[in-house]
């Protein structure tokens, strides 16, 4: 793999997240296929797209920029943890701020759960994924794979306050984000047997990322 290639790669995955999604081209598909078929469809293209640039960093020619430490693995591992907790909380909750959201008629804002710490669970999942897997991985290629990620995870939120902000109104905005800001930090869950149930399968997600890291990157993460 030559630079050309990993910068070519990087291109094509920028292009398949912003082509599929401008509004002419996203209604066309949508009205082939259903909002849920463009949901999965794009889901398995942009995680197809993920593995390949993840290939190509660990192809690309190896300029050290700093040597891997034995912290930086435990600090990956404790971020690991919470990105995992994160979208275990998020996943199937009704989130009218963010994509990912399920029912998101249904949401309490009184009650909104993990919306009240992370407005974008997923995109700030994917911010501390790129962050800390860049401490272990301190050669050119990966710290340009981990920073633009992290980059594009951090100025997607702005996108899409401004996308949702214009489909919900700013007086609708601007009253749910105020009664949202009210709520105790750490309020009661709605359900405390689900409540439990999320924070194992938050484990369980980190236990099979840990199992599955040496299989499919090829580099163990212990």
């Amino acid at each position: 793999m030559t630079w050309a290639g990993f910068i070519g790669i990087f291109a094509l995955f920028f292009a398949t997240h912003s082509i599929p999604v401008r509004p002419g081209i996203k209604s066309r598909i949508v009205a082939q296929v259903g909002p849920c078929g463009f949901a999965i469809g794009y889901s398995m293209l942009s995680l197809a797209m993920l593995a390949l640039l993840i290939w190509a960093a660990g192809a690309a020619p190896y300029v050290e920029l700093w040597p891997q430490l034995s912290w930086h693995r435990h600090a990956a591992h404790a971020g690991m943890l919470v990105v995992c907790l994160i979208l275990v909380f998020s996943i199937g909750r009704p989130n009218p701020f963010s994509f990912g959201g399920a029912r998101n008629n249904m949401f309490d804002p009184t009650r909104p759960g993990i919306v009240r710490l992370v407005r974008h669970p997923v995109l700030a999942a994917l911010a501390l994924w790129a962050a800390f897997h860049i401490l272990p991985n301190g050669d050119l290629a990966h710290v340009l794979l981990f920073g633009v990620l992290g980059g594009f995870a951090l100025g997607g939120r702005t996108l899409i306050n401004r996308r949702k902000k214009r489909e919900m109104g700013s007086d609708q905005w601007d009253r749910l984000s105020a009664t949202v800001g009210e709520a105790p930090v750490l309020g009661k869950p709605t359900s405390w047997l689900g409540a439990v149930a999320r924070l194992v399968l938050g484990a369980v997600l980190f236990a099979a990322l840990i199992a599955l890291h040496p299989v499919v990157i090829g580099v163990p993460a212990l």
